[in-house]
Parts: structure tokens; C-alpha cells; sequence
């Protein structure tokens, strides 16, 4: 069975996001960027992949499918990008989106955890696991269904913003695997 990792670069004090969506104010160096492309390179979009330094054919290493929610994907619409991660079979968790203009994109209205213990027993187009990308709210949502945490953790304070984890208060406990 595939596994669900909440993959995702969090402030000092646990923010992925600044309060209105930001995430510029994250510092990104060179040893910071060659880490993620050596290790993630799935997580690099499309868009960008060859500018930074990562092959057309580089292969996915840990993950074949995406999910994320509307407050993660609209960025990428906003710069008129529908398909923002074409490399990985990709799901917009929404109730509020219209469409996705993209048949590579599909938009999923109903429960999320629904959908993501459909995937965990699909074979994945490359038989990889799934991406859980953000946001907050979506990964309070699916906190049961989170098999693996892989944090990025950026030297900032946000002060606020769009938490890790948003929801009830449910502590979930992680066994620390690597740092």
C-alpha cells in the first residue's frame, strides 16, 4: 500500500505560509535548493525544473501522484499555470473551485480522506507514493491518513500565517526517522 507524505517547508514557528499566502519571505540558498533538487526533485514544478538544474527526464524518486488544496494551487493559476507539478498525477482538493482548466488536473469536491485511502490503494503511475503538498487546513484534515512528515525547516519567524497542521486538537505522534 502506498504511503501519504506531508511534504512541506514550515517557518521556525511552524508556519507554511505568511497570512495573506506569502512564502517569499522563506530564504531558499544554493545549499538549501541543491538539497531539495538531490532529494525531491518531484517537488520542483514543472515550470521551473530546468532552471534549477533538474533534467527533463529526471525521474520522480519518492512520489508519482500530488495532492494539495486550493489555497496551495491557486499560486501557480494566478501566473496562468493550470498544471503546475505535470511530472506527477495531480488532484486539487476544493469545494470552492469552479473547474481546473487542465484534464491533466483533477478537482476532487468531495471528503479527502476519502480520496487519499482510494490512492494508498491504487498502484500510482509509477507504483511511488503520494505527495500530500498543502496546505494547512488540508493536512488537518487528513492527519490520520499521514503516514510520513518530511519538514523543511526554514531560519524565519513568521510570527503568522497558514500553520503546518490546521484543526482540532488531536496530537499525533511521529517517530523521528532522520534529520
Amino acid at each position: 500500500m502506498r504511503k501519504l507524505v506531508y511534504y512541506v517547508g514550515a517557518s521556525l514557528d511552524g508556519y507554511i505560509a505568511g497570512p495573506g499566502g506569502e512564502i517569499d519571505f522563506y530564504p531558499l540558498g544554493d545549499d538549501m535548493a541543491a538539497w531539495i533538487n538531490a532529494r525531491y526533485p518531484e517537488s520542483v514544478p514543472t515550470h521551473i525544473r530546468e532552471h534549477a538544474g533538474i533534467a527533463p527526464d529526471t525521474p520522480n524518486r519518492h512520489w508519482d501522484t500530488v495532492v494539495m488544496g486550493r489555497g496551495t494551487y491557486e499560486p501557480a493559476l494566478e501566473v496562468g499555470i493550470a498544471s503546475p507539478y505535470a511530472h506527477l498525477k495531480q488532484y486539487i482538493v476544493s469545494t470552492t473551485l469552479d473547474r481546473v482548466d487542465d484534464p491533466e488536473v483533477e478537482l476532487v469536491r468531495t471528503d479527502p480522506v476519502e480520496l487519499v485511502r482510494r490512492l494508498k490503494k491504487e498502484e500510482g503511475p509509477a507504483g511511488k507514493d503520494i505527495w500530500l503538498c498543502g496546505g494547512g487546513t488540508l493536512a488537518g484534515a487528513l492527519i490520520d491518513e499521514i503516514d510520513e512528515l518530511v519538514l523543511k525547516s526554514y531560519p524565519v519567524l513568521a510570527g503568522t500565517g497558514v500553520p503546518v497542521l490546521s484543526g482540532a486538537f488531536r496530537p499525533s505522534l511521529f517517530a523521528p526517522v532522520r534529520r
